[in-house]
Parts: C-alpha cells; structure tokens; sequence
C-alpha cells in the first residue's frame, strides 16, 4: 500500500476523489462501524481517506503542551507554563482519522492556509502534516476552517472497489459543511440524508450512489 504522500502526489486520481464513504450496516471491522470516511486519493495503485466522526478527548491545548511548540518545556518537577493561545484554537478538533499511523497527525483544512508541506486534496481543501500548521492555528493565524486527525485509513490496489461491490460502502460526493461538521453524533445519518436514504433502508441498498 502506497504512502499517503505518494496517493496525494500522483496525478492519476480516481472517480472516488472527494467522495464520502460510509460504513454499510453488514461492516464487520468494528473500527470502521457508522464511519464516515472522506476519500483524500484514489487511483489504480489503492486509495486513502480520514474517518470524519471518530472524536478523541484529547483537547488541542493539551496536544501543544504536549509538543512544546514554544520551547518552553519546565525542568522536571516545576509546573509547565501556559502558552499563549488563540480562543478559537482551544476548541480545535481533534478526531481519529484512522488505523494505519495512528501516531501521526494531520490537518485537513480550507486552501486558505498554505505551507511548502501543504498538499492540496481537490479544489477547495488541502492536507498538512507539520507542526508549523500547529504552531499557526495556536497563534491565530491558520486555516478558516480544519480538524486535525490522527492516522488514516488506507486500501491497497483494487481493495476499495472490491469492498464497494461487495455491498461494505456507500458513496457520494462530499461537501465541506460535513467535512467540517462538529456533529459527530449525526454526521452519518446527515450523510445518508443528504442521499436520500433513511438508515432503515440500507439493508436494501446496492454499495454505491
């Protein structure tokens, strides 16, 4: 399976770019139950995508301190200074993106942030995995809108197409205002609404609208 900077990098992308998927009712990986995944690359060498509706308790001031973006890590024994921080990056989400990396984080967000690490995912929103987006979204001054995702999910060659007709997915282009919903209790069901299904009906579904 290809890295996520490769699937992001090649030009060959497939029909699925974009897309939301979401998670059958016959889903037997439990980590994958009621997801809401949107698709970041596809093409003939495999795809990847972040869960959308899998918060973590970690709180983004908690994640700084953590790293300690500022330098100002305290000898051991003495409290930890509070850093300066923007109201709004407080309450920056912080969601489980996904199995494969789940060490490593990334932000997904509006293409009205842009670094030499920013990888543009389509037209309207791109991917940065560095801590200087952090250091930016602490400060102020990052994206309009993001989440922050820890890990990703991935299919090798053919995998997702597979499990596509095999009646696992739904799926249907994506749009922001779910993307960055902070329903996470009802981003699937909002998903499926906006298909025209009601969850009842999915027994009856065929894998893809």
């Amino acid at each position: 399976m290809l890295g996520i900077e490769d699937h992001l990098s090649r030009r060959d992308r497939g029909c699925l770019d974009g897309h939301f998927l979401v998670a059958m009712p016959g889903m037997s990986d439990e980590r994958f139950e009621r997801t809401v995944i949107f698709v970041c690359a596809h093409s003939d060498n495999g795809a990847m995508g972040f869960i959308l509706n899998r918060p973590q308790p970690l709180r983004f001031e908690e994640l700084v301190e953590n790293l300690d973006l500022d330098g100002r890590m305290q000898p051991r024994g003495r409290p930890a200074r509070k850093t300066g921080m923007s109201d709004c990056a407080r309450d920056f989400p912080i969601q489980c993106g996904g199995p494969v990396d789940a060490g490593r984080g990334f932000v997904l967000h509006s293409d009205d942030y842009i670094s030499q690490s920013t990888m543009p995912v389509n037209d309207d929103l791109c991917l940065t995995a560095t801590v200087d987006i952090l250091r930016a979204i602490k400060d102020g001054c990052g994206p309009r809108r993001g989440i922050m995702l820890l890990g990703y999910a991935g299919w090798a060659a053919g995998q997702l197409e597979s499990e596509i007709f095999a009646n696992v997915w739904l799926s249907c282009p994506a749009t922001d205002d779910i993307v960055f919903d902070p329903d996470h209790s009802g981003k699937y069901d909002r998903v499926l609404a906006s298909m025209g299904i009601a969850p009842a009906m999915l027994s009856t579904e065929a894998g893809h609208a």
